[in-house]
């Protein structure tokens, strides 16, 4: 079994998988993985492990990943199943790495678009050769309405449990909701259509943790998923088995 840890801005996202297929699915604080990791390498046979992390080194993780595993920390220098144009692909997110790893292995031979909506919004296009050639990044949700209440001296900050469904806000706070939400589903939109006028056979993955909000709200059609990355780092990690 293979054991995949994404260690991402806020929380830790932990997956078991018995070859291509998820047994456990976890996300968790920082302050209580160590814990849960070493109860999931206790409850199951892991043989491989992978750590995608966007964070600092996590020196005790590793360590533990290493003696109960054989672990591949990802990184730039690994395999990847497509040929990479980015021109600066060191700086590049292994996040959004694993992301084009996963739309290659589940939509083979497809123009692809993943969209991840998290703390930032990433938008990465992978042609049908296989042959990735960047997208954007923009702000995520959370980001808007932090910026709104940073930058200004009266605005509140607001969370994201506090959307408003409406079109037209009547409050400061639900023209506020009003602004990042459709703000944010009209941009996401607008990418889409562009990238449909030049590429009519697209497919649109949509996933990260604002997906479910952001997803019953697009007018273009989109696979809408949560365990996307995850299931990336595990084809990468299979990938990278005998490298």
């Amino acid at each position: 079994m293979n054991l995949i840890v994404d260690a991402g801005n806020s929380f830790i996202k932990l997956a078991v998988f018995n070859k291509n297929e998820i047994i456990k699915s976890q996300t968790l604080n920082y302050k209580i993985a160590i814990n849960q990791i070493k109860e999931t390498l206790q409850d199951y046979p892991i043989e491989y492990s992978i750590i995608a992390s966007t964070k600092q080194e996590q020196p005790q993780l590793l360590q533990l990943l290493e003696k109960k595993s054989k672990l591949h920390v990802l990184s730039h220098k690994s395999q990847f199943p497509f040929k990479n144009n980015y021109k600066t692909p060191s700086t590049l997110g292994l996040d959004r790495l694993a992301l084009v790893t996963a739309a290659v292995n589940e939509f083979p031979q497809k123009n692809s678009l993943i969209i991840d909506a998290g703390t930032c919004v990433t938008y990465d296009f992978i042609d049908r050769t296989k042959v990735y050639h960047g997208g954007a990044i923009s702000p995520g949700l959370h980001m808007r309405f932090k910026a709104m209440h940073t930058f200004t001296d009266k605005l509140p900050l607001l969370t994201i449990k506090e959307l408003n469904k409406n079109l037209i806000g009547n409050t400061t706070e639900t023209s506020m909701q009003v602004g990042a939400l459709i703000g944010l589903v009209n941009e996401i939109d607008g990418f889409i259509n562009d990238y449909l006028s030049d590429y009519e056979d697209l497919t649109v993955i949509l996933t990260g943790g604002d997906h479910q909000i952001l997803s019953t709200r697009l007018k273009n059609s989109i696979f809408a998923t949560s365990n996307f990355l995850v299931k990336g780092l595990n084809f990468i990690l299979e990938y990278n088995k005998n490298t």
